[in-house]
């Protein structure tokens, strides 16, 4: 289809977010098939789904990326962007909210309030987002949208406000009443034919509509009172109400459909047009100028805004841009400032996007949002703007990744595309890193296992680089408890010079001041020259360390005496030397293996406390306090490094998805002692393999 060009009145953008499985990709796909936005009706659990559109997303019947659609309906253009309600791709529902003006919550009408809507209005209030509810599958076997509706109003308040009434549930859901205009719809035949509203409803539309001028009143003093004084609140007036009740996010109204069957899509879609903000309603935009000064850029400025909320990449058309307009033009073919990056940026071929399917663009205006191909420095959450204004967006907020595993080529082709393909990959994953761990290993840090194994999929399919994950080494230290004495002898006879080093050393502990090396040496038993040798072979082998393979920290090394031989000594002889009485004295002075302690801090509903704590127990955690914020109990813990590798998919599973954690060291400790011993024992194994 090829879009109209549009005033910004007639223009409104839509998130959809919620719990995965509420049907949000259904409803987004009914509506553009219906407009003509796709050329056929796909299904999600045929893997035919237009939006999603990734093999991942096929093979696994649910999306994983944010996907848009643009369409139009009457004089309007609406672009509807379909989120994942997945906890492990919460990146890709932030990018929706960043990319729309409003929000349309959709919950499974046969179930309760569940994690992933809680998350969704979580982000929709944290960004101020107009919204609307629909409770979806009111057809869905044990449906009830009247309970599901309660259920809204509990969680969320009374701001929740019905604006349809469901006829029947389950099997017998057939329409809804218009509590508005108290008019009630039958679905017949592909189409919704009024109706009278049912005789056994006729308590519940009394009810639910008092609901609805409760809330709706909020927004107009002048009607509030009116409310109070229990005088008649005309149809004009709820309406005018709830049109700027939503905008201004005093109330959220509540809509009931079925996507599969069509029951309640168009008057969606007439709620979206009717309530549902415009740009110009949404604006002005808070951005800072190129002197870092705070400035608001309405929509309809002349002025180029745009926000990049997505990138993807594709090793065929290379990085996939989405873009935001909130004000000015911008049009194919131009240049553009990424005040981000500090540089120019061409931009090639605009496109609107309809799922998978790209419609060619000329141009994108305010409030518009599309795509473009192959940019050179642009990224996620980049600016978009003019050099001589060199606005900038406030970046978006995602969550830091907590769940880590360690990743290793299969074969030595793929160590070849390993590197190039995570650095392509990780363009499309802002809530993914790689980094390099103190044990050398490649550390792939995620959401959750779901969002690993897309990422390590995709690394393949799209880059031909497989990767295998493992639990990753914790970075162990050793250190020493007690005071020795040390003898280390290096002797080697060859036919020419020999190699001769000869040293007593003397170990202490040395607490939270590193490796220390000194020197006592009386009567020049050991030349000074061969000092800087022995210090190399103390603080090698320390860095090597000596129980299980992990740095030596913590000590003092003091020379104290030794020998030499005038023709066979040289550095490299004392630097073997002491290595060799490092090693010795280490044995002999209560050495001990110290582990990683992490502080957590760790958020969770009221009711998920006690299994929690006991579940830190378990992981020879340390409760150290417990706070308030935000709803939310706070947990505050010291827990073992090697404890946590798994804690965020364990942590979701306790919490029904509701609870999140933080970690960073704090400190080491010892490692009790029947725990060091097979770390200890397995480093000796891998040493040496033939039990030698």
């Amino acid at each position: 289809m090829t879009l109209k060009s549009h005033d910004l009145a007639h223009i409104r953008s839509v998130v959809l977010a919620g719990h995965a499985g509420s049907g949000k990709t259904t409803l987004a796909e009914q509506v553009l098939f219906r407009a003509g936005a796709i050329p056929r009706l796909g299904r999600v659990d045929d893997g035919t789904a237009h939006l999603d559109y990734e093999p991942e997303e096929q093979k696994q019947h649910r999306s994983l990326s944010l996907a848009v659609g643009t369409f139009e309906r009457g004089e309007h253009e609406i672009t509807l962007v379909d989120t994942p309600g997945y906890p492990d791709f919460v990146a890709e529902m932030l990018q929706g909210f960043h990319a729309a003006d409003a929000a349309l919550f959709v919950m499974d009408a046969s179930g309760g309030v569940e994690s992933g809507l809680e998350a969704a209005v979580k982000a929709g209030r944290a960004t101020r987002t107009a919204a609307c509810f629909v409770l979806n599958k009111c057809d869905r076997e044990n449906a009830n949208p009247s309970a599901a509706l309660d259920a809204l109003r509990a969680s969320f308040g009374n701001k929740i406000a019905p604006l349809h009434l469901a006829i029947g549930a389950a099997d017998t859901f057939s329409g809804y009443v218009d509590l508005v205009h108290r008019k009630a719809y039958r679905f017949e035949g592909g189409s919704e034919v009024e109706m009278p509203i049912p005789a056994e409803l006729a308590d519940e539309v009394a009810m639910r509509r008092d609901q609805l001028l409760e809330a709706a009143a909020e927004a107009d003093d002048a009607v509030f009172e009116k409310y109070l004084s229990e005088e008649e609140i005309s149809d004009a007036e709820l309406d005018a109400c709830l049109h700027k009740g939503v905008r201004e996010s005093v109330l959220a109204p509540v809509l009931v459909a079925s996507a599969t069957k069509g029951i309640g899509l168009n008057a969606l879609l007439d709620a979206i047009v009717r309530y549902l903000p415009s740009p110009e309603e949404e604006g002005p935009y808070a951005a800072a100028d190129k002197a870092g000064k705070d400035v608001e850029i309405p929509a309809d400025s002349p002025q180029v805004l745009v926000r990049v909320f997505k990138t993807a990449a594709d090793p065929f058309v290379g990085r996939l841009t989405y873009l935001r307009v909130l004000s000015g033009t911008i049009r194919s073919q131009g240049t553009v400032f990424n005040s981000t990056k500090g540089e120019d940026e061409r931009i090639g071929q605009l496109l609107y996007l309809h799922g998978k399917e790209q419609e060619p663009a000329a141009e994108l205006r305010a409030g518009e949002i599309g795509a473009v191909a192959k940019l050179g420095i642009t990224e996620t959450g980049d600016t978009l703007t003019t050099r001589d204004a060199a606005l900038r967006l406030p970046p978006i907020d995602f969550p830091e990744p907590t769940l880590q595993v360690a990743i290793d080529p299969v074969s030595k082709g793929d160590l070849d595309k390993m590197g190039p393909a995570l650095t392509r990959m990780l363009e499309e994953e802002p809530t993914a890193r790689v980094e390099r761990s103190e044990t050398g290993e490649q550390i792939l840090r995620a959401i959750g296992e779901a969002q690993i194994a897309v990422i390590t999929e995709r690394l393949k399919r799209k880059f031909g680089a497989a990767i295998m994950t493992r639990t990753p080494t914790v970075p162990y230290r050793e250190t020493i408890r007690g005071t020795t004495k040390a003898h280390g002898r290096y002797k080697k006879q060859t036919g020419g010079h020999g190699m001769f080093g000869d040293v007593w050393i003397e170990l202490e502990p040395n607490p939270a001041a590193g490796v220390e090396f000194a020197e006592k040496v009386v009567g020049g038993s050991v030349p000074k020259g061969f000092f800087p040798g022995i210090e190399k072979g103390i603080r090698e082998t320390a860095a090597e360390g000596v129980l299980a393979g992990f740095p030596l920290i913590d000590f003092r090394a003091t020379l104290y005496d030794g020998s030499f031989h005038p023709v066979d000594s040289n550095e490299l002889s004392f630097k073997i030397a002491a290595s060799m009485a490092l090693k010795e004295g280490v044995l002999q002075a209560k050495p001990v293996l110290l582990e990683p302690i992490m502080a957590i801090e760790v958020h969770v509903p009221e009711q998920y406390m006690g299994e929690v704590n006991r579940d830190l127990n378990g992981r020879r955690g340390r409760v150290l306090g417990m706070d308030l914020a935000d709803g939310m109990q706070i947990i505050n813990a010291h827990v073992p490094q090697s404890e946590l590798f798994s804690y965020a998919t364990e942590l979701r599973s306790l919490t029904g998805g509701r609870g999140t954690f933080s970690a960073v060291l704090d400190h080491y400790e010892d490692v009790p002692s029947q725990l060091a011993d097979k770390i200890i024992d397995a480093h000796r194994k891998d040493s040496h393999p033939d039990g030698h």
